[in-house]
């Protein structure tokens, strides 16, 4: 990786096509005028794959790094928690009703798109281990109750996908049931069984844990825990299968599918994770399931869980899913913000970009995050400090493709592993009693946390601190669609990263610290940047010629 100090400043380029030509052109303009030329261009994208046009910047700056074309946001997404998210009977379980309930307050916040977790039957609170692809958990409601909620969203503008489990059923499933009675049941080789198949009962799984299980005197697959037995995907009885629940959920309505596990369908054992094969084996179920998905909607926004490294990653978004949750961004931004210095962002994306473009023909969209269901939520894995949760915030919501937010994150809730702790109840009202609060569960973590109705009444609140930004990115679609550069500032607490898409140009400026910053733009050669197009903070900015004026704990956007 390169050092910030190694980096030019200021450095921007266009999508692959674009960078081929500008190459060409430079080869042949410095045998005739020398290096000079290298300023005199910059290469920017649109955001539609395979095409690019030039832009020319002032002398003196010019953005010369290679930035890949990729798809179109839809904008910010949320994910949320039907259990914990709003109760609409007062049995103190959320519900299908009460999220509908509560989609004014989330078209307010500027959501144009929401991941249900786990809405099927499921014997477990989190729902992870499903009994019954084609239906909804009681405890949520009904078919018609999820219908007039999809309904409801798109009147609204509002996208809904679901989660769906794919790579394993619960144990207390009908397959998996019969599967167990023996090696002639129908389901025998729905499942893995170590017996059959002449697997070691020494096998380990990826993270060296026991994934073998005993039912009688056979042992089963069951990478994530007795509970969860693995399908077996070398059956096209069970491929077919899941292709055809996939199907019926985006006839039902459905604007796509979050995957579960997406990257486990074939990565079972230790001796699979690096094995070649086991790529070229995910890589292939995922296209025939996108093949799948396209005969009932093209459209369809498939996004999986890759909880795994670039290289990894970039074979699933090849003709088959559209996005995979940037989990290495999220670490990123959440230490920048913790420790208040700039990140190699631009750089890093940059680069992640180029290769992801390459894999899917420039149609991915990425899809960062601060927080999941999985992973401790921002305002505590940040000490409690809202001034670094805005920050965080603020670097997300101006990052390039489809945000996702976890649902509370917009009012500081607060949780630490254990998992329960970071899916307590949504705390809509002072009195944790009113408005559909759940009670399922304590909301333990969240005492001090203060409600949605306060929040929505207070100017200054976490609420509408991430209102105010979801808004920018909808004023100025080149914050969704646009690339990202690298933009070297001397500060080491001020981040600086150009988005920029078609004709428009844009240099992000972060001050990640508590202390006032004076920014020299210039540093490394005149910038275009004159005009403060937004700004999280309402006083202390200043601009002019080049020089920079932040206030602690605050963002500005310059075009």
């Amino acid at each position: 990786m390169r050092s910030r100090s190694s980096k030019r400043a200021g450095r921007l380029a266009g999508l692959s096509l674009a960078l081929l030509l500008a190459s060409a052109l430079l080869l042949s303009a410095c045998s005739d005028s020398g290096a000079q030329d290298k300023q005199d261009q910059a290469v920017a994208p649109k955001t539609e794959a395979g095409n690019a046009a030039a832009v020319k910047e002032p002398e003196g700056f010019a953005f010369t790094d290679t930035m890949a074309p990729m798809g179109h946001s839809s904008g910010v997404w949320y994910e949320l928690f039907v259990r914990s998210f709003n109760d609409s009977n007062g049995d103190g379980v959320g519900d299908l009703n009460g999220v509908t309930n509560k989609l004014d307050y989330l078209q307010e916040l500027g959501i144009k798109g929401i991941w249900l977790m786990p809405i099927n039957p499921s014997p477990s609170y989190h729902g992870y281990d499903v009994t019954d692809q084609y239906a909804v958990n009681p405890d949520y409601g009904t078919l018609d109750d999820l219908k007039r909620l999809l309904d409801e969203a798109h009147k609204r503008g509002i996208k809904v996908i679901m989660d769906l489990v794919v790579n394993h059923t619960s144990s207390k499933h009908p397959w998996f049931l019969d599967s167990a009675k023996g090696k002639d049941s129908k389901h025998r080789d729905w499942y893995t069984w170590a017996e059959d198949k002449e697997i070691s009962l020494s096998s380990l799984g990826p993270s060296g844990q026991p994934v073998l299980h005993a039912s009688g005197k056979s042992h089963y697959l069951g990478m994530f825990s007795q509970d969860m037995p693995d399908l077996n995907f070398d059956n096209p009885e069970v491929r077919q299968e899941m292709v055809k629940v996939g199907q019926f959920w985006l006839k039902f309505g459905m604007d796509g599918l979050r995957l579960d596990a997406a990257k486990h369908i074939y990565e079972d054992f230790q001796s699979s994770v690096d094995d070649p094969q086991t790529s070229v084996k995910n890589k292939a179920w995922w296209q025939e399931f996108r093949q799948g998905m396209d005969a009932v909607n093209k459209d369809a926004y498939l996004i999986g869980e890759i909880w795994d490294s670039m290289s990894v990653v970039g074979p699933f978004l090849d003709h088959a899913l559209n996005s995979g949750f940037n989990f290495d961004l999220s670490k990123i931004l959440l230490d920048s913000a913790k420790n208040e210095r700039a990140n190699e962002v631009g750089s890093t994306l940059n680069r992640m970009f180029t290769y992801f473009s390459k894999q899917s023909a420039g149609a991915f969209v990425d899809a960062p995050f601060l927080s999941n269901h999985d992973g401790n939520r921002v305002m505590s894995e940040v000490g409690s400090d809202p001034n670094h949760a805005r920050m965080a915030a603020a670097m997300l919501l101006t990052m390039p493709g489809n945000p996702f937010l976890y649902y509370g994150e917009e009012v500081g809730m607060e949780g630490m592993k254990p998992d329960e702790r970071l899916r307590e109840p949504m705390i809509w009202a002072a009195d944790r009693k009113s408005d559909g609060q759940t009670t399922w569960e304590a909301a333990s973590s969240n005492g001090n946390t203060v409600s949605v109705a306060e929040q929505l009444k207070d100017p200054n609140s976490m609420f509408n601190f991430y209102k105010k930004l979801i808004s920018w990115r909808y004023e100025e679609p080149a914050l969704g669609d646009g690339g990202i550069a690298p933009f070297e500032i001397a500060n080491e607490g001020v981040l600086a990263y150009g988005r920029v898409s078609g004709d428009t140009t844009l240099l992000v400026v972060h001050n990640l610290t508590a202390t006032k910053q004076a920014v020299d733009l210039n540093a490394n050669g005149e910038v275009p940047f004159t005009k403060v197009r937004f700004q999280s903070v309402d006083e202390g900015i200043a601009l002019q010629g080049g020089q920079l004026e932040l206030p602690p704990y605050s963002t500005v956007i310059l075009q």
